[in-house]
This record gives C-alpha cells, structure tokens and sequence, in this order.
C-alpha cells in the first residue's frame, strides 16, 4: 500500500534544514519500504564551484591555511548535493541513511532492515522521515520521497 509520494525542490538556501515528513502506518504492515532520490547529484559549474569553495575557506579555515586550500582545491571537486534521511515510528528513533547515494532503496521490517536503520516491530501509528538537506550546492535539487508497506516480511 502506498503511504507517501512526495516530490519537492530543494534550493542552497534549503542547506543545513530538515523537512519532518509525517505519515500514518496502519495495523498488519510485514515490511516498510523507503526510496528517496534526488538530482541532480553533482554541481557541473566549475566556476560557480570554486567560487563556493573559496567561501567555505573564508567561513572554515584559518586564514594562514587559506593560500594553500585554494592551490588544493581540484581535491574538493566535483562538489555535490547531499539529502539524508532518518526515520522515527510511534515509539521514537528507528534510524538513519547518511549516504552520499542519489537513489536509496531502504526497509525496516520486524527481522531485518537497510543498514542505518533498526530492525523491530512495525508499530501502528504515526511514524515521520526526516530529510537532512546537509548540503544543496547546484541552483534547484528536485527530490522524491516514496514509502509503501507489504504485508510480508520479505526482502
């Protein structure tokens, strides 16, 4: 059963928020799945990307440290857009996916689940996924959120 298809724009101004992402989860779910995607994942601009690179040395590195970061700087590319996610049931924190994957195909079921994320009884209720948008470099970054429930726990 589908319980969400979200799809959104993200822009640099949306860096280092969250968007909390409630849903309901019914009585009688075997397996909980996850998919998030977002593109595009790279900031292909070199200008625009050294240029935000040499912001970051202003903002992060000591100014004595600064000269030899911007000679470095071709280590830091291609830079690129990062969303994580974390999930929470009724019950409180069932994990997170701090990935640099652009596509993430994750369950939780009552045996197992994705790597991040905890294993345990699918309770009924309100349950929420958060996405960290840690860093959003290119103009726009679309992303979609899908979550649907299977009445096995299968993988």
């Amino acid at each position: 059963m589908k319980l969400l298809d979200l799809q959104g724009y993200a822009s640099p101004e949306d860096s280092k928020t969250h968007i909390r992402i409630p849903f309901e989860l019914e009585e009688g779910c075997g397996k909980l799945n996850l998919r998030l995607q977002y593109t595009p994942k790279k900031l292909e601009n070199r200008e625009k990307a050294m240029r935000l690179l040499k912001d970051s040395y202003d903002l992060y590195i000591l100014p004595e440290h600064r000269e030899y970061a911007i000679a470095n700087a071709d280590r830091h590319l291609p830079l690129k857009n990062l969303i994580t996610l974390s999930l929470d049931d009724a019950r409180g924190y069932r994990g997170a996916c701090h990935r640099q994957d652009e596509v993430q195909d994750l369950y939780v079921s009552e045996r197992e689940a994705s790597p991040g994320l905890m294993a345990g009884e699918l309770v009924p209720g309100p349950w929420s996924v958060t996405l960290s948008l840690h860093c959003i470099v290119t103009d726009t970054c679309a992303y979609r959120l899908e979550v649907w429930t299977t009445e096995e726990d299968s993988i």
